[in-house]
């Protein structure tokens, strides 16, 4: 594989470069999320780690973009964005909707004959554990509503309009990615999983973070914290110790 092109790609922001690092740690934020949410995570496992994360389109600097509204096509679209970056081992961390497109990347990823030394699934329920969910329809209130009580987004910023009007329209993308996503039958991965979910979550239970361990052969470990669905913004020093230890060992 080719020296991945560095600044070149719409879709990756490395905030802090470590070309020394044994391992790359690829991040996939939340419904709503952009890449700056794992700014921190950067930070923390710099320059142990070379930490990537994905910016979507329709947020920040790509708000202009139209957005994509379906997890298999995000994932298509992603993986021909990454596989330069491939040219070291990878792993992949996704929180919430992000842990869903995280597992439809594994799976093109080790189709194409890379598999990641870790899939890092937080805030998720499995892939083959479904809910009917229709937050995406709501009205701009409803959604609103949805996202204070999970507590994702700085609800200050929610009560301007004009940060609203630039958001509402990336969240309700995402949400309807999530919540039409159907899983379909398929090889389990060989890309070992973690699992990371909060005691509270009301979008998983820990039973439906457990499941995660039937879509992979490489092995799983399930992690309870206490908490709802964003447990990791208190969590995230364990959370980050984690993923440095499975990663440190890995390589």
């Amino acid at each position: 594989m080719t020296a991945h092109p560095t600044g070149t790609s719409l879709w990756i922001r490395q905030f802090h470069p470590a070309p020394a690092a044994a391992t790359r740690l690829i991040c996939l934020p939340h419904a709503g999320g952009s890449a700056s949410y794992y700014f921190p995570v950067s930070k923390a496992l710099s320059p142990t780690v070379d930490v990537l994360a994905v910016q979507y389109p329709g947020r920040q600097d790509r708000r202009n973009e139209k957005c994509i509204d379906n997890i298999p096509e995000l994932a298509d679209a992603l993986v021909p964005e990454l596989l330069p970056y491939t040219d070291k081992p990878v792993a992949l961390f996704g929180h919430s909707m992000g842990a869903t497109l995280a597992f439809e990347v594994a799976l093109r990823l080790e189709q194409k004959g890379v598999v990641p030394v870790a899939l890092f699934a937080s805030g998720r329920r499995a892939p083959s554990c479904h809910r009917d969910e229709s937050v995406h329809l709501r009205d701009d209130d409803g959604l609103i509503a949805e996202v204070k009580a999970l507590a994702g987004t700085d609800t200050q910023l929610l009560g301007d309009d004009e940060i609203l009007r630039m958001v509402l329209p990336a969240i309700r993308s995402d949400y309807k990615a999530a919540e039409t996503y159907r899983y379909a039958p398929g090889p389990q991965l060989a890309t070992p999983i973690h699992a990371h979910v909060g005691d509270d979550d009301p979008k998983a239970s820990v039973e439906e973070a457990r499941a995660w361990g039937e879509h992979t052969t490489g092995g799983f470990d399930l992690q309870v914290y206490s908490g709802g669905h964003f447990y990791l913004n208190d969590e995230a020093p364990r959370v980050i110790a984690s993923i440095r230890k499975v990663l440190t060992e890995q390589s």
